[in-house]
């Protein structure tokens, strides 16, 4: 049976604990960085750069969009929408989107 979980925790079908990503940056000896930076990171992104609708980059970070009265109507998930967000996010941190491609090139026909 396939997991839920696109990454799962030391437990088969469990997420990952709250903790993984922290013990993960000690041991890569990583002092000047923090779990919840890398999700501002994203949230600044998506936002400013993406340009997403707020309540996708949200949900996207699995954060509760809107009251009670607002949730209890919004049934959609999504899905697509933070398919695409989470594909150009990965396109954006492994420089896919960043790259730099020349509009005007040499001359070759010099006479």
């Amino acid at each position: 049976m396939a997991s839920l979980y696109v990454f799962e925790g030391q437990k088969r079908h469990q997420p990952l604990s709250n903790m993984s990503m922290l013990m993960l940056l000690r041991r890569m000896k990583i002092e000047n960085a923090t779990v919840h930076g890398f999700r501002s990171t994203f949230k600044d992104w998506a936002s400013e750069i993406a340009n997403v609708p707020r309540e996708v980059a949200e949900m996207s970070l699995s954060h509760r969009v809107g009251s009670n009265v607002e949730r209890a109507y919004a049934r959609s998930k999504l899905l697509d929408k933070r398919r695409a967000l989470m594909e150009r996010w990965s396109d954006y941190v492994a420089g896919v989107e960043n790259q730099v491609i020349e509009l005007v090139g040499k001359n070759k026909n010099k006479n």
